[in-house]
């Protein structure tokens, strides 16, 4: 079973709602049977829920799990002896951590996807990157969770790669004026997560004066706002800083998480959010968990087609958000759009910068 196989060849933001919506009802239906059959506990919540395997209905009305349950479950659908992986997410001390089992197919399909998405920003061709981190996040396996991981995903897009800060989190402005004198006048791809990238980088180009040239450079950032916000710092602040720094005017968002690596939603030149051909983006009414209008906000209900080694295809977010529409951004891009307003109340801190931020 492999659902990537039918989007094979096709512009990850290239099927409109009718197309898009028969193609994923086909490959979740067979999700959901495989994961049913494969997965006790799964089986259990299904029928439970009065679940006819048999005759499923479309996947907006398939039943999700919260993804806090990846904390309180181990959920597979694959003997111990396939899993080639298993991912954590971030968690502040104390908290518990999904935890994400992957086999090699699965695995391969998250990078295959993760390529599809990105490369439609950056282009096809690897260019040299510039990593907002420390290398201490990869070698460090007590660091090594959605963090690590999202610096290894990323790092496959890097010609050659340089880490900007060092195992103190201070900037190497040495290396880094080396690394741009090197590639002056190339495109290069800087990725970093959010709070990171404004607490270590922009705050110390800010200390120090120094001002590299960035103007060439795209940068593709995300890990949560939770910090940020809490310093009156808005997405547009953000962009309008760094490029008054570094002359950067390239900079993209996304929203994903570790319970469905690979389906990332990359935000658009216009600041929206975009669901892939490989996602689906529900907004669901807080009171009875229906399905919201567009404009309406709800519940974030995420969707994709990658997780066959464990049920996390049909997940419901602590997040909320509003659908902003589907098929007409101006960017051009199809699918749905939409924009994230933060945790619902009391939910735990999850995102990558969120949980360094309350370390640090």
């Amino acid at each position: 079973m492999n659902g990537i196989a039918k989007m094979e060849g096709l512009d990850p933001y290239s099927l409109s709602n009718e197309n898009k919506k028969e193609i994923l009802n086909s490959i979740l239906k067979e999700l959901t049977i495989n994961h049913y059959n494969s997965c006790l506990e799964y089986k259990k919540m299904l029928d439970a829920s009065n679940v006819n395997i048999e005759e499923l209905p479309s996947y907006e009305y398939l039943p999700y799990l919260p993804v806090r349950l990846f904390k309180e479950l181990d959920l597979l659908s694959i003997e111990s002896d396939d899993i080639i992986k298993t991912m954590t997410s971030s968690g502040t001390s104390g908290q518990k951590v999904s935890k994400i089992f992957l086999n090699k197919e699965t695995a391969s399909n998250q990078t295959k996807v993760l390529t599809k998405i990105i490369s439609s920003f950056i282009g096809k061709k690897r260019i040299p990157m510039l990593i907002l981190d420390s290398s201490e996040v990869v070698r460090n396996r007590t660091m090594f969770s959605a963090r690590g991981a999202g610096v290894l995903g990323f790092s496959m897009f890097g010609s050659k790669r340089l880490y900007a800060l060092d195992d103190k989190m201070n900037l190497n402005i040495d290396q880094i004026d080396v690394f741009l004198n090197e590639f002056k006048g190339e495109p290069i791809f800087v990725f970093g997560f959010t709070f990171m990238i404004w607490q270590h980088f922009y705050k110390e180009l800010v200390k120090t004066g120094y001002k590299p040239d960035l103007s060439k450079a795209i940068l593709i950032h995300g890990g949560g706002w939770k910090k940020l916000i809490s310093e009156s710092v808005s997405t547009e602040s953000f962009k309008k800083a760094l490029y008054d720094v570094c002359g950067i005017n390239k900079v993209y968002d996304y929203y994903g998480m570790v319970e469905q690596t690979g389906s990332i939603y990359m935000e658009c030149e216009h600041g929206h959010l975009h669901a892939s051909i490989f996602s689906d983006i529900i907004i669901r009414r807080p009171t009875d968990f229906s399905i919201a209008e567009i404009g309406e906000v709800g519940i974030i209900q995420v969707i994709s087609i990658l997780p066959e080694s464990y049920p996390g295809h049909l997940l419901l977010t602590e997040d909320e958000g509003i659908l902003l529409g589907e098929d007409n951004c101006p960017c051009g891009r199809l699918g749905k759009y939409f924009k994230i307003l933060g945790r619902i109340k009391d939910a735990e801190i999850r995102g990558c910068s969120d949980t360094y931020a309350e370390q640090f």
